[in-house]
Parts: structure tokens; sequence; C-alpha cells
């Protein structure tokens, strides 16, 4: 288990230092089924719902939880399922907020 969850995401600027392969590499090892994308610059996983309905929740709770850590994932949704995105826009690559956001997201339930 790894301590994401108990950490705040910070304001980044253009300045934050992106990330080095190594770090993403140990990082994403401490996530749940995320995966990297092939420019090794986002994180992304596919979340599956029963319905529309549950994939719309799950998004709400994930855009209350974003605005509260101040960092914002890049989703799309459709009937059963959702694709959240996660990359540190201000250096377009990786940073720990990141880490964190996703994390965080995971702990999100729907019951």
């Amino acid at each position: 288990m790894n301590n994401f969850k108990n950490q705040k995401c910070k304001p980044c600027s253009t300045k934050t230092p992106k990330m080095e392969n190594s770090e993403i590499r140990k990082n994403l090892f401490l996530l749940n089924n995320w995966a990297l994308n092939d420019s090794k610059d986002m994180i992304y996983k596919k979340f599956k719902f029963k319905n529309f309905s549950d994939s719309l929740n799950f998004v709400n709770l994930v855009g209350a939880l974003a605005e509260n850590e101040g960092h914002h994932p890049d989703i799309s949704l459709g009937y059963g399922y959702c694709l959240i995105m996660i990359h540190t826009h201000a250096i377009k690559g990786l940073s720990l907020n990141d880490f964190i956001l996703a994390t965080k997201i995971d702990t999100i339930n729907l019951d």
C-alpha cells in the first residue's frame, strides 16, 4: 500500500520538474491497475460500471475530489464506463500530484 492517500496535491507551475522514468515506474507499481501511456506523460485507468447512471455518479465524485485537490484529470464518460486520464497540465508530464490523485480516485466508493 502506498502513502499517497495521506498527501495533498500541491500547486504546480511550468517550473515543476517532470518525474524521471524510474520514479514513474516505481510509483506506477504502487497504484491499483493504472497504466502509463506510450509517451510516458500520462497515467490512465478505465473504470467499469453497470450502467450510465453509475458512470455519471462516479464522474461527479471524481470531479468533487479533483476540485478539493486542485488537480484535474481528463475524463471520458460513456455507458458503463469512465476513462480517467491524469497528467500535470502545467508541465505536460507526470508529477507526484498525478499519483496522489489516482490513489484517491481508487478510494471512491459508489455504495
